[in-house]
């Protein structure tokens, strides 16, 4: 291992749910208020990252609360002719405070390479927000035994020309590509072997220190069930949850698991 449990407590957990495309902005104001009692007491960072139209009444209806609220995208440009697009600086206004990139759906069918997360997520740290950046392998990358190389080359290339000062704002999510809405989940020791790795590439990129606070989350499929096992795991500093999100006990149940036994 690369740092000891010790060192991971110092780190921020951070339970995310992205809710992709679903809820609609009455359905995203019951879920809320249904999630709020339950994660009241977290012991962790909780974040919803809800569709565009949902952003204006999430952050109302979460508005005193300890629930932060992202984004699922943005653009690279401030503005200008592009038609259907958001801008970081448009969702820090409205009062976002996280943004998911580099999705793997959103590699898969909507275009995005490293050089296009890379520009979306400098141009989310020049606004103000927090990137979640996602990087992840599939099934037949995993099967080559590529997974390393794969990893090792989204983060240089998703990360270009972040400063050691902004990776103090970036979070990292671990996504098996071939793990997510499929039902299938990493073991608790495939995941930690992947996140030991983005945390040796990042002590190579930017040294032990900053490597050593990086809150690297777990996306692929963690649930109610498997949550513990895997949030124990020294290099799992919490989870980015896909279906689990959009059932508010479920997801209360994941940021449960984030409390150390004596809570």
């Amino acid at each position: 291992m690369l740092l000891d449990a010790l060192t991971k407590g110092m780190r921020k957990t951070i339970i995310a749910g992205n809710w992709k495309m679903n809820k609609t902005p009455s359905e995203a104001t019951a879920l809320l208020e249904e999630i709020k009692p339950l994660v009241a007491d977290a012991k962790c960072e909780v974040v919803a990252c809800v569709p565009y139209v949902d952003l204006g009444i999430a952050i109302e209806a979460t508005r005193d609360t300890n629930i932060k609220i992202g984004a699922q995208n943005c653009h690279w440009e401030e503005s200008g002719a592009y038609t259907g697009e958001i801008s970081a600086a448009m969702l820090k206004e409205l009062g976002v405070e996280y943004v998911i990139l580099g999705h793997s759906e959103r590699r898969q069918y909507f275009g995005e390479t490293d050089e296009t997360v890379n520009k979306r997520t400098k141009a989310a740290l020049a606004a103000g927000l927090k990137p979640i950046v996602c990087v992840g392998e599939q099934l037949w990358e995993r099967e080559c035994n590529i997974t390393n190389e794969v990893i090792a080359r989204q983060l240089k290339l998703d990360l270009w020309d972040v400063t050691p000062e902004e990776m103090a704002n970036i979070v990292i999510a671990y996504e098996p590509v071939w793990a997510i809405g499929t039902g299938k989940t990493a073991t608790a020791d495939q995941a930690e072997e992947v996140c030991n790795f983005i945390r040796m590439c990042l002590k190579t990129l930017y040294g032990l220190e900053i490597a050593s606070g990086v809150t690297i989350q777990y996306g692929g499929s963690m649930n109610d069930q498997n949550a513990a096992e895997l949030l124990g795991k020294t290099n799992v500093d919490g989870g980015l949850i896909g279906g689990a999100s959009l059932v508010a006990e479920k997801f209360a149940a994941i940021v449960a698991a984030t409390k150390p036994a004596e809570y």
